[in-house]
């Protein structure tokens, strides 16, 4: 059983060496779940990510390749709402790295952070539909008018600010239908066909492949997103994480962030 203070820290844990359909709820205990990991071996280290929700498929890939270059190295993923990511940080969770899906979240964390931020990324705002959803959504008049039920991200993340301000912007008055937690959450929803569509980064459309029809947002293009990352002052080996932190930055790093459809500084 989780002890109560450690819910505070409760988060997405991705062991990325299973796949993403193996994600599993775990409390990210300080002192009690140490840096080296509940399962890890004894002579296994443990370098554990916070990283935004959006950033799941090119961070489990860089992992693997930091794996494969750090023998005897673990990398530890918790995915989640950036918001969420930075009050854990702030509050001590026992992590090495921060990636945040705006600057404005990464601020927040600001006085758990080592020197300062870096920029890797930017992203823009898509409308998706399932591919075989029964709304028939042509485009984002559909959802503008409000003749199609959509779902964003709640406000507090990064997308939903984004959208809050693309759709003041657009003069959108329809109000989504549900606000969810993160982008992965609004991507499952459409996927499921749940809702007739949904607000997502682009790259999540990338991600999503065949199982979405994706549709252009007026202004979306000029309205972006960055993505910054940085080594948290709690980093047991600020070193190592630093490492990752140059690895994301890294030639080979931009290319795995070009292909899944991020913008790159």
């Amino acid at each position: 059983m989780v002890s109560t203070p450690a819910r505070r820290w409760r988060s997405s844990l991705l062991d990325h060496r299973t796949g993403p359909a193996h994600r599993v709820v775990a409390g990210l205990l300080i002192g009690a779940l140490a840096l080296s990991g509940c399962s890890a071996g004894e002579d296994e280290e443990t370098l554990t990510v916070l990283a935004a929700a959006s950033l799941t498929e090119t961070f489990t890939e860089l992992a693997d390749e930091f794996e494969a270059e750090h023998p005897g190295v673990r990398v530890r993923l918790a995915f989640d709402s950036s918001a969420t990511l930075a009050q854990q940080a702030l509050e001590g969770a026992p992590a090495d790295v921060l990636a945040t899906a705006d600057a404005r979240t990464m601020e927040l964390a600001s006085d758990a952070v080592s020197g300062d931020p870096r920029t890797f990324a930017s992203n823009s705002l898509v409308l998706v539909a399932p591919a075989a959803g029964r709304a028939g959504v042509d485009g984002f008049d559909d959802v503008a008018s409000g003749r199609a039920a959509y779902v964003a991200c709640v406000e507090t993340a990064p997308c939903g600010a984004l959208w809050s301000a693309l759709a003041d912007e657009q003069q959108v008055e329809a109000e989504p239908v549900s606000l969810e937690v993160d982008v992965k959450a609004v991507l499952a929803r459409v996927v499921a066909d749940e809702a007739d569509a949904g607000i997502v980064y682009a790259t999540d459309a990338v991600s999503a492949g065949e199982d979405v029809a994706t549709f252009p947002i007026p202004g979306a293009d000029a309205l972006t997103t960055t993505y910054p990352i940085a080594v948290l002052e709690q980093a047991r080996d600020p070193d190592l994480a630093q490492e990752f932190v140059e690895l994301v930055l890294s030639r080979a790093g931009r290319d795995v962030l070009d292909a899944a459809g991020f913008s790159l500084p």
